[in-house]
């Protein structure tokens, strides 16, 4: 059924879970667009989906999850290295044998009155030199729809595996066995929060996760092969696995340029990856949003594809005014998971950009109408599950096999002082300095930290590097001596969330962020006015453009504006943020810490 393969050690292993697992039956799945509508209509019949307007969302679908299964659950997320050393101290780490005997004692018998899918995918386009192949097993229909839209599924995948090649094995169950009989009859299927088990083998290169139907926890091309797995064989291979989105970007000359850029939640990175530009022939298109692998090329540049095929993006907040093109990419063939449902079968969410039409159905099911009710009708991470090729920026390479060639790779978060608008560094390990420092100050809302301290997320990697994170910021230095300075990125730290002290917004953003990338554009061409100060290279006052602009002279300096005070005080936190990764912080980070506190004392 489905797809074929003469690979012995998938068939070995496929048969070797299901003898634990005990499903009725195992289905290979082959990436058909008949495929994908069989398994919607079955999930429509039994109730777990429900089929949205065809006139205004054809070919969408709604979900409602278990109020327990509505996001990454990362304190039940493990990097199982054989050693805690390994995993580092920003993991949860487990004994691989004890942890390997508890869900296995689980994993009997899960599958019982369900069908295995086999999905073999590949992460990237087919056949590129920088993707990879997972066969993920799962017995979640809502898994493989998902699959299908974010990866590349099917018999063309096992055709470039072939008898012997590479894969990650991707275990995934939603731990919910049915009698003989029984149905899910409508109810989301997972396992409660205290057995949900999201857990990486890095050693072994194998991902085993149960309890979760949902996001990063049950699409395990998602977060745990693209990023935690990834990352170590990048590690171990000399490339890198990023949480990035990549952008080109083109300027009135008909001149493109490719950036990757990583953010912390909460820091537009999607708004970003497809915006509209407000500069006069400036043209910005989508490669991904979301993650980045990069490898480097014959000439000794570094080249990013997106292993992704979709979007798994956060709906609330979306709307015409945030992110045009994520609202027109959602418009058809999309999967809906905790959005509201309107009466006329669309859907809705808090931030969409217009009032809720009369009475809804909220994403746990109930009645709901604005202003009357203090819960918000969609969860505040309800997802939609879009193909990338619907996007309307998407960029005509954006399958290319062989990548694009990044020429400027931006960090940044949610700073309201202290860092500038944009400032650029001045050498590849200073770049790494700054990705190494990436934080965003929490707000008064946050109650277990004080407001105004900033949580650090280095590289926008916090939970998603899958080994020891100080040997990490190692490996971004050892990546930085396989080239020179003159064919590695530049990098950038921008921070669009700058505040005047009675705390009004400095910088618009959105569309307006556009300025910002012309002069990234501009340095990373070797022009481009900027001035030195003591955190790297600042724009001149006149070098951003301005114009049409509602931000008066006297903001822009402010937002360019170096605060010595304010970086003391940053430098103690950055030492701070540095003791909890003792010796293993590199020595060049260390001296480009030492460097900056000496410029400031100048």
């Amino acid at each position: 059924m489905g797809s074929t393969t003469t690979h012995a050690k998938l068939q070995q292993w496929v048969k070797e879970m299901a003898d634990l697992c005990q499903p009725d039956s195992i289905y290979w799945c082959d990436g058909s667009k008949a495929e994908y509508d069989k398994f919607v209509k079955t999930l429509i019949d039994s109730g777990l989906a429900i089929k949205l307007n065809e006139k205004t969302r054809p070919g969408c679908v709604l979900f409602k999850s278990d109020a327990s299964d509505v996001a990454r659950v990362e304190n039940r997320t493990y990097i199982a290295a054989k050693t805690q050393d390994a995993a580092g101290p920003t993991n949860n780490w487990m004994d691989p044998a004890i942890l390997k005997e508890e869900m296995k004692a689980l994993y009997k018998g899960c599958m019982k009155g369900r069908t295995m899918y086999v999905i073999p995918f590949s992460m990237g386009p087919i056949g590129s030199n920088i993707a990879k192949i997972g066969v993920e097993l799962t017995d979640s229909e809502y898994v493989v729809i998902n699959m299908h839209v974010m990866t590349r599924v099917g018999q063309k995948v096992l055709d470039v595996l072939g008898a012997n090649g590479e894969y990650v094995p991707c275990m995934h169950s939603v731990g919910k066995p049915l009698a003989a009989g029984e149905k899910d009859n409508g109810k989301w299927p997972c396992a409660p929060i205290e057995k949900k088990y999201i857990s990486h083998f890095p050693e072994e290169r194998t991902i085993w996760s149960y309890g979760s139907g949902y996001g990063g926890n049950a699409l395990l091309g998602k977060k745990c092969l693209a990023l935690r797995i990834a990352s170590v064989i990048a590690r171990d291979e000399g490339w890198l696995a990023e949480h990035m989105l990549i952008l080109g970007i083109t300027n009135p000359k008909g001149e493109k340029k490719y950036v990757a850029a990583a953010f912390p939640s909460a820091c537009g990175k999607t708004n970003l990856a497809m915006l509209i530009p407000t500069i006069p022939g400036w043209k910005v298109e989508t490669i991904g949003d979301d993650i980045a692998w990069m490898k480097f090329g014959a000439d000794g540049r570094l080249y990013a594809i997106n292993p992704e095929a979709g979007f798994f993006g956060v709906a609330p907040g979306t709307s015409m005014d945030s992110n045009p093109n994520a609202m027109h990419s959602i418009e058809k063939n999309t999967i809906f998971t905790n959005v509201a449902l309107t009466a006329d079968k669309d859907v809705w969410w808090e931030g969409i950009g217009y009032n809720a039409p009369g009475k809804l159905i909220d994403w746990n099911g109930n009645e709901w109408e604005e202003g009357k009710s203090d819960k918000p009708a969609a969860h505040p991470n309800a997802r939609f599950t879009a193909p990338a090729n619907q996007c309307p920026a998407i960029a005509p390479e954006w399958e290319n096999p062989a990548g694009v060639p990044i020429s400027a790779i931006l960090f940044g978060g949610r700073r309201p002082s202290t860092v500038p608008l944009v400032h650029q560094a001045t050498s590849w390990n200073h770049g790494v300095f700054l990705g190494s420092i990436v934080g965003s100050e929490v707000t008064a809302a946050a109650l277990d930290v004080k407001a105004g301290t900033v949580r650090r997320d280095p590289f926008a990697m916090l939970p998603f590097c899958g080994y020891h994170m100080g040997d990490y910021f190692a490996h971004w230095i050892k990546i930085g001596q396989k080239s020179t300075a003159d064919k590695l990125p530049k990098i950038f730290f921008v921070n669009w969330f700058r505040k005047t002290k009675e705390g009004k917004w400095l910088w618009p953003g959105y569309g307006e962020n556009s300025r910002v990338l012309k002069w990234v554009f501009e340095r990373a061409s070797g022009e481009g006015k900027a001035q030195e100060s003591a955190i790297g290279y600042l724009p001149t006052e006149d070098a951003i453009d301005t114009a049409g602009l509602n931000v008066s002279a006297e903001d822009m300096k402010e937002l360019l504006k170096i605060n010595k005070a304010e970086w003391l005080t940053e430098i103690e936190t950055i030492k701070e943020h540095y003791a909890k990764f003792g010796n293993r912080i590199p020595k060049e980070l260390n001296d480009e810490l030492a460097a900056l506190v000496a410029r400031l004392n100048k």
